[in-house]
This record gives structure tokens, C-alpha cells and sequence, in this order.
């Protein structure tokens, strides 16, 4: 009869024994990777009181990988010719074997992942992980949200619906505003006086092949800055601080756990709920109402018909709103691109001694609070036809309000009534 020590795997397994040799073998000839894993995974302490907030940074990676491979299977397919393009499309959507799937996946992952970054960057403003030492974090995910706007930008006209063309013709008509330069430059981005070939050839090859590589490229300096001063926490505080030493290392912080297993299992659970809302999009409701796919974007382009709406997609909303309660059009390009600038400015017009929104005053609750309204709301106006004064006064209030956000950031995060920050961070056993 078989015992309890048979069933076990023997000290001896050939099974073992192969793949010992196998990682051997590896690292003794790529040594740096096996310390690249440990220093970034299995010996990279996090803090262990991370909570909801957490889940969108590896969300994001997760889109990027989603939009990567849909990308690459929809460009064998795709043909970025004027007389050409939309056709391709409608035949990955009715000819191609699981074509709607995969291109239903890259657009509803384009917004999903604004709707992660909006929400990681909130989460940044929210427990102040711009703050001393992470500076350069914040201005490297800044970088990251300019490219990625760039690369939605383009994607969104290569299928060369009407919103496609017309929406393209718009927004690279805005650096026509430029003193001088302006109409080379417009007319140099486009390769036309329109939208056409020339401007489909160069936005493919860019959202293709140009964007992603660097996107990758800030996506990996992003992460080798933040595991080089650590991650933040909700309470704001260093996991250094406290008695050193733990089961894990004498050398590791108290208060941290590494990061693989613990979050790498943890950030599982959100992918499991993320993939649930995303299926149900793809499949019940990809355009859901209009917003992540226009109607009129199902309509093939058209130069001599124009849409009585021209509007760009949802993510880029509020800053069309600023755009567009301005009167002047050079005022308006300038505010539209101030306010992504005042982003970068963040770690340096916050005088604050607190980081974290836990431990802030009313004052810091309330401004923080308004400036995430004031945006969405934006984001409502720029969506709409334009045309309501009531709503123009509105978004000029608005826009007033985003940017007195950061002007007066350094007077009302100064005044603010701060309440005692614990040595160590909560929520720990």
C-alpha cells in the first residue's frame, strides 16, 4: 500500500531536477535578469496597506498589453488608404473570423484605459505621491499621459469615419492659430491642405509603431523610478519609519510586504472584476449610448458633408470644452494646452506638509473635490453641440476654476489645517 511520503514528490524528481537546470542555465547567462526579478518582484517591498486606489496602475498595464495585441492582429488587416480604410474596417467587423471581437476589444480598451489612467492620476492627487521623492514619478506619468493622448488621437482617425475626418480636421487646424508658423505647420502635419493619404500613411505609422515604443519605453522608466524611492500609501508616509526587520528580511521595513506574491494575487482580484465590466461592454453595449464609439463614425468619410455635431471622443472632452468657451481661437489653443502644463507643475505648487488627503484639512477636501467636478463637468460640456450660452458662461467659470486649482495650490495647501500624521503607516497586523 502506498504511503503518505510515496506520494510525494521525490528529492530526486527528473521533473525538478530539469527545470533547476533550466533556470541554471538561464542565469548563468543572463544573470542580471534573475536580480532585475528580485529587485522589482520578490524583494521589492510595497506597503501593506494598499487599497482600492492601488488596483489602477496594473490595470493600465493590463490595457496596454490588451491594446498592443489587438493593435498588432488589426493591422493585418487594416489598409491606411483614403479610398480604403473605413472599408477594411467594416471588413474586420463582418468578414475577418472574430474581427468585431478584436476590434471591439482595442476600442472599448481605448477608453477603459483613459478610465484608468483619469483614476490613477486621481489617486496620485488624492495621497500626494508627487510629493518629495517622488517628483520625478509624476513628471515621467505626466509624459506617459501626453503620449497617450497623442496615441488615441491618431488611432481615433484611422478607421476614417465622419467624426474621424472631420474631428482630425479640427483639432490639427488648431496649431493654424500659431503666429506664423501656424498654416505650415498645420499643412505639415496633414501631408495636405485635408485630411487624406498622407495624413492616414503618418498617423498609422505613428500610432503603429512610433508611440507604442515609446510609450513602452516611459511605461518602464515610470516603474524603474518608483521601485528606486518606493511606493506611496494612503497614509502618506515612508515604510521605513518604524522598528526595521521583519520574517522576510532583517534588512526589509516593518511596515512592508514584498511585492510578489502579496499584490501580484491581490491585483488579481481587480483584474477579475475589470475583465467582467470590460466583457460586458464588448459584448452588450461596445458603443455604450455613443460615447466610447460615435454614431456617426459608422459612416464613411465625406469632405463635402459636414456632421452637425463635430466633438472628439469622451477622454478628450474637457479640455475641447476649454477650447471652445473661449472666444479667441490662439486663447483658447493656449488655454486648452495650459492646462495639461499645469499638471507637470503639481509637485512643485503644493507647499503642503502632508501628503496624504487622510490627514489633510477641509480646505484641501474641499478644492480637491471641486476640481474633480468642475473637470467632469467640462468633460459634459465639451461633449455638446456648443450652441447653449447658459452652458458657455458655465465652462468659462469652470475653466476659471481648473486653473486657479493650481495658481492658488501653494496658498490654500499652505493654510490648510493638517491633522497629526502617524510614524508608521494603519491598517497593518
Amino acid at each position: 500500500m502506498a504511503t503518505n511520503n510515496d506520494t510525494k514528490q521525490a528529492p530526486n524528481d527528473p521533473a525538478t531536477g530539469l527545470v533547476k537546470g533550466l533556470v541554471n542555465w538561464f542565469n548563468d547567462r543572463a544573470p542580471n535578469a534573475g536580480v532585475a526579478y528580485k529587485k522589482h518582484m520578490t524583494e521589492y517591498f510595497a506597503p501593506k496597506n494598499f487599497n482600492i486606489w492601488y488596483y489602477f496602475g496594473s490595470l493600465a498595464m493590463l490595457v496596454l498589453v490588451n491594446q498592443i495585441v489587438t493593435g498588432i492582429f488589426l493591422t493585418m488587416h487594416f489598409k491606411p488608404a483614403a479610398d480604403a480604410a473605413f472599408a477594411s474596417v467594416e471588413y474586420i467587423m463582418r468578414d475577418v473570423e472574430w474581427g468585431w471581437l478584436i476590434r471591439y476589444m482595442h476600442s472599448t480598451g481605448a477608453s477603459l484605459f483613459f478610465i484608468v489612467v483619469y483614476l490613477h492620476m486621481f489617486r496620485g492627487l488624492m495621497y500626494g505621491s508627487f510629493k518629495k521623492p517622488r517628483e520625478l514619478v509624476w513628471l515621467l506619468g505626466m509624459v506617459i499621459y501626453l503620449v497617450l493622448m497623442a496615441e488615441a488621437f491618431m488611432g481615433y482617425v484611422l478607421p476614417w469615419g465622419q467624426m474621424s475626418f472631420w474631428g482630425a480636421k479640427v483639432i490639427i487646424s488648431l496649431f493654424g492659430a500659431i503666429p506664423v508658423i501656424g498654416n505650415g505647420l498645420t499643412e505639415w502635419i496633414m501631408g495636405d491642405y485635408l485630411p487624406s493619404d498622407a495624413t492616414l500613411n503618418r498617423f498609422f505609422a505613428l500610432h503603429v509603431i512610433a508611440l507604442p515604443l515609446v510609450l513602452l519605453l516611459l511605461v518602464v522608466l515610470h516603474l524603474g523610478a518608483l521601485h528606486e524611492v518606493g511606493s506611496n500609501n494612503p497614509d502618506g508616509v515612508e515604510i521605513k519609519y518604524g522598528p526595521k526587520g521583519n520574517r522576510w528580511s532583517p534588512t526589509a521595513p516593518t511596515d512592508g510586504i514584498p511585492f510578489h506574491p502579496y499584490y501580484t494575487v491581490k491585483d488579481m482580484v481587480g483584474v477579475g472584476f475589470f475583465l467582467i465590466l470590460a466583457a460586458f461592454i464588448i459584448f452588450f453595449e461596445p458603443t455604450v449610448g455613443g460615447l466610447f464609439l460615435e454614431h456617426d463614425n459608422f459612416n464613411e468619410a465625406n469632405r463635402l458633408v459636414t456632421p452637425s455635431h463635430i466633438k472628439p471622443t469622451w477622454y478628450f472632452t474637457p479640455y475641447y470644452a476649454m477650447l471652445r468657451v473661449v472666444p479667441n481661437k490662439l486663447g483658447g489653443v493656449m488655454v486648452m494646452f495650459g492646462a495639461i502644463v499645469m499638471l507637470f507643475l503639481v509637485p512643485w505648487l503644493d507647499r503642503s506638509p502632508v501628503k496624504s488627503i487622510r490627514y489633510r484639512g477641509i480646505l484641501a477636501k474641499v478644492m480637491l473635490f471641486a476640481f474633480a467636478l468642475s473637470f467632469l463637468w467640462l468633460g459634459k460640456i465639451g461633449s455638446g453641440p456648443g450652441t447653449d450660452i447658459i452652458e458657455t458662461y458655465i465652462g468659462r467659470v469652470l475653466t476659471f476654476f481648473y486653473f486657479m486649482f493650481f495658481i492658488t495650490m501653494p496658498i490654500w495647501s499652505r493654510l490648510d489645517r493638517t491633522k497629526p500624521v502617524p510614524t508608521r503607516v494603519t491598517m497593518h497586523d
